[in-house]
């Protein structure tokens, strides 16, 4: 079964309300908007090192069971606020609640990480219920996160009204003490208590680094943050698979947002501070899925792009790698030893992640963003890797076709298994 291209409206409309780059790149120094500042970081709600355990916020017999199985599963991606439209948000959620009830009990996802931007366009306490708590109403698992720039950025009114950066981030997910939330009105879920907008999970078998990358394009940290990630970098056990989640991409091939140079010098040099690299990077803001390998001190580090959670409007790559379609991998130009190993622009989708000891499996799955809700559709098996942490290796695991399709800025069409 191929993923069918959608006729909806706001499929089309919105995709082309902004101006192109005049060259494709990986990585673009971003233009300056006047209304993308750098806002101050709220107060952290717990004590540093800002860590949370997985332990503290799921029952014994669940820990119980990651443990004596070596295996540890969950969602990902980011991205998802559907502001305009509920509709792409609501199929993707119900994909993912699938897969967890269908999953056997031992591969189950424990958790949905979301990589930022839950609520748009500012992340107003008003819009978690219908943004937030009223989609995953029917997700019963816990759900952390990091901020993205529409999370922390104000409106003007909101300026007017001194109301503080991430306000409504911090009492939805970084409570002192885990609690029900007037913005999550009749929905039952409590608000996560993370102790801080960047913070560390420990989790059986994964340490995952949340950082917030703040408003301006690219991102901004200031110098606590910066290092924090050092320390982080330095004192992550060494026997766990390592993530780095960030909401700005350090490398998107795309015609929207691009990568950040910024960030990738930031974490270069965390890196080389604390003589530590992570397994893998996640980040989102683009909305589209894109796979990168970068060689690395003779390692393979992949930088993966999962933000086609639910906003509407997804973002391409350039049209110079598919028409006529570019072979797979890509050489990225004027970027040593980093590869684009997949992409999928024309479908919503999200990352199931599976860790084990040894290893941090990856399975993404493509969703019809506009189809109707209630039609049954079924997600498609789109990419697979495996990342063997030992050898410093990532293994593309799923044959994949990438083929010319028409102009109006669609992407690739694949036959893959349906979960």
């Amino acid at each position: 079964m191929m993923n069918q291209p959608t006729n909806h409206p706001y499929a089309h409309r919105l995709h082309r309300a902004y101006a192109r780059p005049s060259k494709a790149s990986v990585q673009r120094y971003p233009s300056v908007h006047g209304h993308q500042p750098f806002r101050p970081l709220p107060a952290p709600t717990g004590a540093p090192p800002y860590h949370l355990t997985l332990a503290s916020v799921l029952p014994p017999e669940q820990m119980k069971a990651i443990t004596e199985a070596g295996r540890l599963v969950f969602h990902m991606v980011g991205d998802t606020g559907g502001i305009k439209t509920p509709v792409p948000q609501m199929n993707v959620a119900q994909q993912m609640e699938k897969d967890s009830v269908s999953s056997p009990a031992n591969s189950s996802p424990a958790f949905f990480y979301h990589l930022g931007d839950v609520v748009y366009f500012y992340g107003e306490a008003q819009e978690y219920y219908p943004q937030f708590y009223e989609p995953y109403s029917s997700y019963n698992a816990p759900i952390f996160a990091i901020g993205g720039n529409h999370d922390g950025d104000l409106s003007r009114d909101m300026e007017a009204q001194k109301v503080p950066s991430l306000a409504a981030f911090v009492a939805n997910f970084c409570a002192p003490i885990p609690h029900h939330t007037p913005d999550a009105q009749e929905d039952p879920r409590q608000a996560m208590n993370q102790p801080n907008v960047y913070w560390t999970l420990e989790a059986p078998l994964v340490t995952i680094i949340g950082l917030y990358t703040n408003v301006p394009e690219g991102g901004q940290l200031d110098d606590d943050q910066i290092g924090w990630l050092e320390e982080e970098l330095r004192q992550a056990p060494a026997d766990k698979v390592l993530i780095v989640a960030m909401h700005h991409p350090i490398y998107s091939y795309d015609d929207h947002h691009s990568g950040s140079p910024y960030m990738h010098r930031i974490l270069d040099a965390a890196m080389e501070q604390a003589k530590r690299m992570p397994d893998a990077v996640f980040s989102g803001h683009v909305h589209n899925y894109q796979r990168f390998t970068r060689q690395l001190n003779g390692r393979s580090l992949p930088y993966i792009v999962v933000g086609a959670g639910g906003y509407h409007n997804l973002h391409h790559v350039p049209r110079s790698l598919k028409d006529p379609p570019q072979p797979l991998p890509f050489t990225v130009p004027d970027e040593e030893g980093v590869q684009l190993e997949t992409f999928c622009d024309d479908q919503f989708g999200f990352l199931r992640l599976e860790v084990t000891a040894d290893t941090l499996k990856g399975d993404y799955f493509t969703v019809s963003g506009f189809q109707d809700p209630n039609a049954g559709q079924d997600a498609i098996h789109y990419d697979a890797f495996t990342i063997d942490r030992n050898a410093g290796t990532v293994t593309t695991t799923l044959a994949q076709e990438h083929r010319k399709v028409d102009t109006v800025h669609k992407g690739s069409k694949l036959r893959h298994p349906r979960i």
